[in-house]
Order: structure tokens, then C-alpha cells, then sequence
């Protein structure tokens, strides 16, 4: 996969930014991609946590509505999905090592305040709001996690194919994690008691704290001009990260909240348009501040392309993972335990994708990847939209579980390698943050809207819940079907710009 570096058109945040030394031996840099692979693996087991054991936890909060429901997964997304917009900033300018362990100690505290909400409603208090909002705020420490650990390992790694694998690496340990995750979730859930699944992932964070402090070697501090006239306001583009996060919520809150209390009450659009107003007022600022959130450097056509890829694909997949848990649970009637054994497929073949997709990156065009990439989330969909209830598992669902890793793990690291190799050392954080963004808010957001679909055409009863679940499914296959589609169009668009590029060459040459 070519990648050529455009020449820089926006002033550097700081004069320098050495590049983070290379671990010494192999040991210590097994050590060093493993702990920082701990960022994506921990990211996706914060969501399996909370799909797996979804109608146990429902259960203690006295919560049966799917709309409700949905809001304990979509509520860490949310933050994820906001918060990576400013984290990757934060850290290229005050150093992502000491981001990445507070991610870690940020989310291992909230993980532990989350377990301790089945309390607040045993108290006679409202848990169910109480425990949202912890996840809210256990999101926030994997927003600041995976930009800074993506930006630790671009300015470790130059350009090339052990870059390449690294970041396949990285993205591999997403399935796994979410299948671990949702495996010892439903373990404590079934066995024991629901929350030990959060203090043990706390436990957890605290640990890859540590570890992450003598794993990583030292990172330089920037070098940060004090005398050119530039605050660190600007330099954080805190207008611009004030305005686009404030939309970023308002909007996913509102889509999500939908489903819930109906569109018809007013709060909801009210919100909804608050939302856009922001939206287009960080787009008015982000054209004039002098350190965009998002660099002028990586704003082309390829990108567009590519983020409109990862938007739709990752829509999908949060619509696909979270509606075929409950077809499994609700209508097929597994248990938690025996739903997480059914994903156990996907850490082999995305295993198995991460590493073919490191081999071929440097051999195909992005576009290429990325329509492997959308064909293999569609394809994952229709299977489950069609899926009977009584059939057996290996006929459909095994399938679309082999299949739908193949989607994540090509999708992932193409698209942050193409952003990573676009812009500047000084900015790999943001490089990273502008595509976990779109990651993790399309996953939240395509859930909302799936879940105003399914409310809308799903009734009670068997048929009724299966009406639901596929009216969302279907949606998802049209969104993934429109992924094909901007990755087809990428493609062409790729074709017609290296014919214009050889014809002046010939031209040049007579």
C-alpha cells in the first residue's frame, strides 16, 4: 500500500518531537507492543462486559426494555467515541505515556464505582442511572488509552512492513478482547455475582498501569515554544474541542435516548438540533483556528473516503454484535456463558485477518482492502438477518462469526496507517483519535438508530422481538452495503487519478 507524505500546510504544534526509543531487546519489545496492545484488547472487553451478561444486569436495575437496555453498551461507546477527539491532541502536546497510564487508572477506578451501583439500587436509589454513568465515565479511560498508544507505537515504528504488523497486531487483540471479556463477565455473572466482573476488570486496569510504566520506554517531552505567542489554549484548540464534543454528545445522546422515551417527546429532537448547531459551529471554528482538531494535512479525498468506510463498516458492526447476542439469549435461549463460547471464532479468524492484512498492505491499494473489508461486514449481516431460530449454529451464526473479523481487522489497521503515514510525527496522537473517533461513535450511533428501528417495526412475543432484531439487522446490511459502495468508488476514484498521473508523465516525457 503506497503512501505518499504530503507536504505539511499547517504550522507545527512545537519545534520538535524526537522519535520514542526502540526497545533494546526482543523481550523488552514484546513486552512494550504487549502492553500497549493491552489498550485495544481492555477497549473492546469494556463492551463485551456489558452485551453478555446485558439482561442479567437489566435484571438488578429492574430494567426489561431493549430501547433501555441498549444504553448500557452505548453509553461507554458514547464517551469513547467523544473523548478520543481531544485525548490524541492532549497527548502530542503533554506526553502520551503519562495519558496512557491515567487511561488505565481512569478506567480501573470507574470499572470498580460501576460494580458498586447494584448497591445505590438496593438502597432505594436510581442504580440504573447511577451505573450508566459510570460506564459513561469508564469510557473516557479507553478514549485516552487507544489514541496514545496508536501514537506511541507510530513514533517507535517508522514506515514499512514491521509498522504494518504492529498495527495488525494491535487491531487483532480487538476480538479476543471483546470475547474474553464477555466470556469472564458471563462467568461471574452466572456463577457468582455480576459486578465482580467490573472490581476484576479494575483490578486489572491498575495492574496495565504499572506495567505500563516500566514497559514503555521514555517518552520525549515536547518542545514546546514559550515565547512565540501561542497559548496552550490554542494549541489544545479548546474552542474547537469545547463545540465538538458538546455535539458529539448532544447527537449520540439524542439517537440513543430515542428509542427509549419515543421521538415524540420533545426533549429528544430539541437536543438532537442543539446538536447540529454545535456540529456546524466546530466546523466554522476548525476552519480558523491554527491547530485544528482535525489537520488540514489529512483532510483528502483518500481520507474521506476511507473514514466513510469506517463509519459505515463499524455501524454495522456494533448493530450486527449487539442484536445477535440477543437473538442467541431472547429467541434462541442460551445462556451468557454459552453466547460468549459461540464468539470464540472470532479471535482465531482475526487472528488470521490481522496478520494476512499486515502481508498484503504494502501490495494492494487501501481501496482494495477496505472493500474486502465492507463485503466481509455485509456479508456477517445477511447472514444473521436470515438466520431461522431453530436452526443449529454452524449453519449461519459460525459463519458470520468466522466472516465478521474480517471486516474489523482489515478496516482498522488501513485506515490508521494511511492517517498515521499522512501526517506529521507531532500529531500521530490526533492521527489515531480521528479514527477511534469514528470507530467507537459509529458503533453508538448506529445503535441508536437501529434501536429506533426495531421499536418501531418489533412487537412482543417471539415474532415480534424477531420482527425487531431484524428490522435492525437490515439496517445494518444497508449501511455496510453503502460502505461497499464509497469503497468501490474509492477505488475508481484511485483508478481515474493514476491514469491522469501516467498521462502526464507521458506528456512530460515527450
Amino acid at each position: 500500500m503506497e503512501l505518499k507524505n504530503e507536504e505539511p500546510r499547517t504550522p507545527s504544534l512545537y519545534p520538535a518531537q524526537s522519535r520514542v526509543q526502540h526497545p533494546e531487546s526482543l523481550p523488552r519489545e514484546i513486552a512494550f507492543v504487549g502492553v500497549l496492545c493491552m489498550a485495544q484488547f481492555m477497549t473492546q472487553a469494556g463492551l463485551g462486559q456489558s452485551i453478555a451478561p446485558l439482561h442479567i444486569i437489566g435484571d438488578s436495575f429492574d430494567i426489561t426494555s431493549p430501547g433501555q437496555l441498549s444504553w448500557i453498551p452505548a453509553a461507554y461507546s458514547l464517551t469513547v467515541g467523544t473523548f478520543i477527539l481531544i485525548a490524541g491532541r492532549l497527548g502530542d502536546l503533554y506526553g502520551h505515556k503519562r495519558f496512557f497510564i491515567a487511561g488505565f487508572l481512569w478506567y480501573g477506578f470507574w470499572s470498580l464505582m460501576a460494580g458498586f451501583s447494584v448497591f445505590v439500587q438496593r438502597g432505594g436509589g436510581k442504580g440504573a442511572i447511577f451505573f450508566d454513568v459510570c460506564r459513561a465515565m469508564q469510557g473516557i479511560g479507553p478514549a485516552f488509552l487507544l489514541p496514545n498508544a496508536i501514537a506511541i507505537l507510530g513514533r517507535t515504528y517508522p514506515s514499512g512492513r514491521r509498522q504494518e504488523m504492529i498495527f495488525s497486531l494491535f487491531g487483532a487483540t480487538a476480538p479476543s478482547g471483546f470475547n474474553i471479556g464477555a466470556a469472564f463477565s458471563s462467568l461471574f455473572a452466572q456463577l457468582v455475582w455480576w459486578p465482580w466482573a467490573f472490581w476484576v476488570t479494575g483490578i486489572i486496569c491498575f495492574l496495565l498501569a504499572i506495567a505500563g510504566y516500566f514497559a514503555i520506554p521514555h517518552t520525549p517531552s515536547p518542545q514546546i515554544s514559550k515565547t512565540d505567542g501561542i497559548t496552550s489554549w490554542a494549541r489544545v484548540d479548546g474552542w474547537g474541542a469545547t463545540t465538538g464534543i458538546t455535539a458529539l454528545v448532544l447527537i449520540n445522546f439524542a439517537w440513543n435516548q430515542g428509542p427509549v422515551v419515543g421521538w415524540t417527546t420533545p426533549y429528544t429532537y430539541i437536543l438532537l438540533i442543539i446538536g447540529f448547531v454545535f456540529l456546524s459551529l466546530f466546523g466554522f471554528i476548525e476552519t480558523r483556528a491554527t491547530f485544528p482538531l482535525i489537520p488540514r494535512d489529512a483532510l483528502s479525498t483518500d481520507t474521506a473516503f476511507v473514514l466513510g468506510c469506517i463509519s459505515a463498516g463499524w455501524s454495522c458492526f456494533g448493530i450486527w454484535v449487539f442484536y445477535l447476542w440477543q437473538f442467541c439469549e431472547e429467541l434462541r435461549h442460551t445462556s451468557p456463558l454459552l453466547t460468549s463460547a459461540y464468539f470464540v471464532p472470532t479471535s482465531v479468524s482475526g487472528l488470521i485477518a490481522a496478520l494476512t492484512t499486515g502481508m498484503i498492505l504494502h501490495r494492494v491499494p487501501p481501496s482494495f482492502v477496505m472493500l474486502i473489508a465492507m463485503l466481509a461486514f455485509m456479508t456477517g449481516t445477511i447472514l444473521v438477518a436470515t438466520a431461522p431460530i431453530g436452526q443449529i449454529y454452524w449453519a449461519q451464526v459460525f459463519v458470520a462469526i468466522a466472516v465478521m473479523p474480517w471486516g474489523m481487522d482489515m478496516s482498522f489497521p488501513a485506515a490508521t496507517i494511511l492517517l498515521s503515514n499522512k501526517m506529521r510525527r507531532e500529531e500521530q496522537g490526533v492521527a489515531a483519535s480521528l479514527v477511534n473517533t469514528v470507530i467507537n461513535y459509529s458503533i453508538s450511533i448506529g445503535l441508536g438508530m437501529a434501536g429506533t428501528i426495531a421499536g418501531r417495526v418489533g412487537g412482543t412475543g417471539e415474532q415480534g422481538l424477531l420482527r425487531g432484531y431484524r428490522g435492525a439487522l437490515y439496517f445494518g446490511i444497508g449501511i455496510s452495503g453503502l460502505g461497499v459502495l464509497t469503497a468501490l468508488a474509492f477505488g475508481m476514484n484511485n483508478f481515474l487519478r493514476a491514469r491522469r498521473e501516467k498521462g502526464v508523465e507521458v506528456e512530460a516525457s515527450r
